[in-house]
């Protein structure tokens, strides 16, 4: 897929929920995986969601690029619902709600 110059590396699907939202949502728990290298985010965050009941809210923090496509998958593989998505400084806000 070749690049278009608006194209800032966000995959479509979390394009789709981009929201300040994601900054602001009350949530149930949070997961601060800044500065940690892929998988890690990624691990932290089905850490976090292990703890949660259906339905809950789980937004984690993230700084590793490499992550967003890994998140996408995930959510699409598990059935997780990426409710909102933002970024902010060199930071990536997921809210994840628990299926």
């Amino acid at each position: 897929m070749k690049k278009q110059p608006h194209d800032n590396g966000i995959p479509p699907t979390l394009a789709a929920v981009g929201s300040l939202n994601a900054l602001m949502c009350t949530v149930d728990a949070e997961v601060d995986a800044r500065q940690l290298a892929c998988p890690l985010p990624l691990l932290k965050a089905k850490q976090g969601l292990r703890h949660l009941n259906h339905g809950e809210l789980l937004r984690v923090l993230v700084t590793d690029a490499a992550s967003l496509k890994d998140f996408v998958s995930f959510a699409h593989l598990t059935g997780q619902v990426i409710e909102s998505f933002y970024v902010q400084d060199g930071c990536y806000w997921f809210v994840i709600r628990k299926q």
